[in-house]
């Protein structure tokens, strides 16, 4: 027996390639958005919409 071959960790599979349509960037950050490029508006990440809701949460 090979314990080589029984030992080896295969090799995860790569992020697919964007398996949707383009998405819009983030108007803060820049990474990639929930929403398509056609979305009209200023579009946020998950991250900066949760840390934009806090901010606002706790506005006067």
């Amino acid at each position: 027996m090979d314990d080589a071959s029984y030992c080896a960790t295969p090799v995860p599979a790569g992020p697919e390639a964007d398996a949707g349509p383009p998405f819009a960037e983030c108007v803060l950050c820049r990474e990639p958005t929930e929403y398509p490029e056609s979305a009209k508006g200023a579009t946020l990440c998950p991250v900066c919409a949760w840390q934009e809701a806090g901010r606002a949460a706790c506005s006067g």
